[in-house]
This record gives C-alpha cells, structure tokens and sequence, in this order.
C-alpha cells in the first residue's frame, strides 16, 4: 500500500499513519523579524486572554509580523511619552551635568502635583 496520496479533489497530500491515511498539511512560510519587549508582553496576553485570535495568527502565519509591527508602534509610543515627560519636568542635559543624582532619578522620583481643590465656580457648572 502506497504511503502518500493525492487527492486532486481539494489538492492535498494524504500520509498514511498506522491505518489511517491524515493530510499533510503545512503553514505558511511567516518572514522572521525580531518582536522585543512589547511584542513578548502581547504574545503573553494573546495566549493567556485572546486564544481565537492567537490560534487564528499563528495558522495563517501572521504572527511574528504582527507583533513585529505592535512592537514597533509600542516602542514609538514609549520613546514619545519619555519625551514628553522629561520636557514637561524639566529633565535636561544641564541638570545631568550638575546634578547626575537627581536627573537619575529624573522621572520616577518625582512627587506627582497634588489635584487642586475645585472652585465653587466649577461646582456649580458641573450641576
């Protein structure tokens, strides 16, 4: 008996396996990109919270591409937001040279501004 067959039907290959014959069935080939910290994040939450999606990605080969490109687009925003910040507290190359302590410790150490106590003006708009 023959191990493989063609079924011109629906154009898959058969491989028989003990006494049954199963399709033998490839995915397809997926470029290989690195996907970094981000894209690890969201490969762990796509498999623990998002299984359809992840199985879906992942048979049509669109995996890696897409977190890839998430990565990319998260580490973007990051770079942004990093910017933003330092510009709106103040974290410049002339506090690194005169206080390298206090530019570490930069944007974490930070006490956030307390929130203002409402005006009776803007407690009667909100009425």
């Amino acid at each position: 008996m023959e191990k493989h067959i063609y079924d011109e039907k629906n154009g898959l290959w058969y491989e028989l396996q003990g006494n049954y014959f199963v399709p033998c069935l490839k995915l397809p080939a997926e470029e290989q990109r690195p996907i970094g910290a981000w894209g690890q994040r969201h490969l762990r939450y796509l498999r623990q919270h998002r299984k359809a999606l992840y199985t879906e990605l992942q048979i049509t080969g669109k995996l890696n591409g897409y977190l890839a490109d998430l990565n990319e687009q998260a580490e973007a925003m990051f770079l942004e937001l990093v910017k933003q910040m330092t510009e709106r507290e103040g974290v410049t190359e002339q506090l690194k040279a005169q206080d390298q302590m206090l530019w570490g410790a930069g944007l974490r150490w930070r006490p956030l501004p307390k929130a203002e106590a409402p005006t009776e003006a803007a407690a009667e708009t909100s009425e």
